[in-house]
């Protein structure tokens, strides 16, 4: 490989770059929530890093999203941007930052953009229309979120699957199209069945990206800690690809057991004052 190719391997991804894998490489979208998960999932080789309003619960343990504020995900935000990653960074719009005024929603969407992001997600479907409009408008890249939008998890009844009634399919693909046409690079569809999630994936020029959707997406996107095997309960669509819970808890323990029987620290851990 040339210094040239090898650059243009390494180069930052963009918003462009994403929008060009349609059709020719499947997008990989992993959520991280600070600087040490950015470094390791970047160095893994994904594509975008989502910083998802799910911190609420899976750092936080609030019980949904909605908790989830402005200044919490500029935290977040800004902790992951300070790993510098190769990946593209998005910063999801939390509850109540865009819903009350197009203008709340480009001030707040542009403070996410100064403290790191390079894209914002938003959740809904054609009644967000305006505020992608305006968002666009304004210089800042919009990813919708589309299916079943844990923000609105009290308006659909819980966290349930979409898209199994016809009147629903209509309303989803419907959503997807008009999200295109205002202007979003790429759309979320999370627990929608799968034959809808492709039916949309097909019908528009711009990518998907499944969560509990199916294969038939342009990319998947998983929370990190269900991956890991962190979470107290993982979710039906996520695929668990290592234990790290009971990894932690044992390693823990095994502290516990050589600080209490005089273990640790051993020699190699501590220093005497006669010592040069």
């Amino acid at each position: 490989m040339t210094y040239l190719s090898e650059m243009k391997v390494m180069s930052k991804i963009t918003v462009r770059d994403i929008l060009k894998y349609k059709g020719k490489k499947k997008i990989v979208m992993i959520t991280a929530y600070d600087y040490t998960f950015a470094k390791l999932v970047d160095q893994a080789g994904v594509d975008i890093i989502l910083v998802g309003d799910s911190v609420g619960m899976v750092v936080h343990g609030y019980r949904s999203t909605l908790p989830v504020n402005m200044d919490m995900m500029l935290l977040h935000v800004s902790s992951v941007a300070r790993a510098e990653p190769r990946a593209l960074v998005i910063g999801d719009m939390p509850f109540l930052s865009y819903e009350t005024s197009v203008e709340d929603a480009v001030r707040n969407a542009g403070l996410l953009v100064k403290n790191g992001a390079e894209a914002v997600k938003i959740e809904g479907g054609e009644e967000v229309v305006d505020i992608v409009k305006a968002l666009v408008r304004a210089g800042i890249p919009v990813m919708g979120h589309i299916g079943l939008t844990p923000q609105r998890y009290l308006v659909i009844g819980g966290y349930r699957k979409r898209g199994k009634k016809r009147n629903e399919i209509e309303k989803i693909i419907n959503d997807a199209k008009q999200l295109e046409k205002a202007g979003v690079f790429a759309i979320v569809i999370e627990f929608t069945a799968a034959d809808v999630a492709k039916t949309i994936t097909e019908e528009l020029s711009i990518p998907t990206i499944c969560i509990g959707s199916g294969p038939y997406c342009d990319g998947q996107v998983l929370v990190l800690h269900d991956l890991l095997g962190l979470s107290e309960q993982t979710p039906p669509f996520a695929k668990k690809y290592t234990d790290l819970r009971n990894i932690i808890i044992n390693a823990v323990q095994q502290y516990i057991k050589d600080v209490r029987e005089g273990r640790f620290p051993s020699r190699n851990h501590y220093f005497l004052s006669e010592e040069k």
